[in-house]
């Protein structure tokens, strides 16, 4: 995909800033959050007017009537704004409105009709669209909605990184899972990349670390969820912060330089390419031992599987990851990317294959 840049984010320093409330409630209160926001500097002003909310009985938003309002924002406050669309209903009355980008959404992406249908809309239409990670983490589902976009002729595309759904209780509303965005952004360098800490936090206090970490790792843009009243939004209250705060967490971002090309880096690249190699070489060696453990499972009759062999190993690792300050689930993960490894060689030596 030959994606092209965004014009309306060029120019501006780093980071780009999106921000607006999460639902625009009522004209009155879109106007006095873009009324704050726009002596900020932000660059795009933000505003969900379709809600797609996770139980009946929420509130799903004010519909088409709202883009009435963004449009008088943009008038008012010479402010691009941008909505999510979910259906090509939701296109066209946004195309009709005049709103300069359109986003997504993450429910949205995990269905190929309908982002096929969003998708045929647009066809012939120029207008830039973000695409959020789909809620399970799924890098292809990710790209197959960039590539269907793009099909239809749509090549202004960025991509908005919320967080991953993850079931049961955890320190994040959505896991942030770095490097699936990062190696989207490996396969496509040219993409417009945007954080949204609102959506990986669920709280508001946690927004400005999350934005601290999305500018460490060379992220483009913010997308940020602010209410003039928080406590009063009628979606995600928990995690919209204030106009304020806004300008408290952009102030104190640390900026820090993305080329890293002087000596001292190029030391420290040399270390870690010497390690690598030392872990390929010793990740060999182990499935060497492997495929020696599938001969003799092989001559004497024994399942290549062994569960209690595979939660001993995993409880040791853990120990061993905890001793030396590694995160247990990365651990874990790593250990069982291992462990899958080595259950292919012995099925193929117990399976007779001469090619491993």
């Amino acid at each position: 995909m030959e994606i092209k840049d965004i014009d309306i984010f060029e120019g501006g320093k780093r980071p780009f800033v999106i921000a607006g409330p999460c639902s625009a409630e009522s004209e009155e209160q879109v106007m006095a959050v873009a009324s704050s926001l726009a002596t900020m500097g932000v660059g795009l002003f933000r505003a969900g007017i379709w809600k797609p909310r996770t139980r009946p009985g929420c509130f799903e938003g004010v519909g088409a009537r709202g883009l009435e309002w963004l449009a008088n924002v943009k008038k008012e406050y010479s402010m691009p704004v941008t909505t999510e669309v979910a259906t090509a209903v939701h296109v066209e009355a946004a195309l009709a409105a005049g709103i300069d980008v359109l986003w997504v959404g993450a429910r949205t992406v995990t269905n190929p009709f309908a982002v096929q249908e969003i998708a045929e809309a647009l066809r012939g239409v120029d207008v830039p669209v973000l695409v959020k990670n789909p809620v399970n983490p799924d890098i292809d589902l990710w790209v197959g909605a960039f590539e269907r976009l793009y099909n239809c002729g749509v090549s202004r595309l960025g991509a908005i990184h919320r967080g991953f759904s993850a079931y049961g209780e955890k320190f994040y509303r959505n896991a942030p899972q770095w490097q699936i965005p990062l190696e989207l952004k490996n396969r496509f360098p040219h993409l417009f990349l945007v954080c949204d800490p609102s959506h990986i936090a669920g709280k508001s206090e946690l927004v400005q670390e999350l934005a601290q970490q999305a500018m460490d790792l060379n992220f483009d843009a913010l997308m940020v969820e602010v209410h003039h009243e928080p406590a009063c939004a009628l979606s995600d209250a928990r995690q919209q912060i204030t106009p304020a705060a806004l300008g408290t967490i952009l102030s104190g971002l640390v900026h820090r330089s993305s080329s890293g090309e002087d000596e001292e880096f190029a030391a420290f690249r040399n270390r870690i390419d010497a390690i690598d190699k030392e872990l390929v070489a010793l990740l060999a060696k182990r499935m060497e031992v492997s495929r020696e453990i599938g001969s003799v499972k092989r001559e004497k009759g024994v399942t290549v599987f062994q569960p209690f062999r595979y939660k001993e190993t995993m409880e040791r690792c853990a120990l061993m990851g905890a001793r030396h300050n590694l995160d247990s689930d990365v651990v874990k993960e790593v250990f069982e990317a291992i462990h899958s490894e080595s259950i292919r060689q012995q099925l193929l030596i117990v399976n007779g294959e001469k090619n491993v």
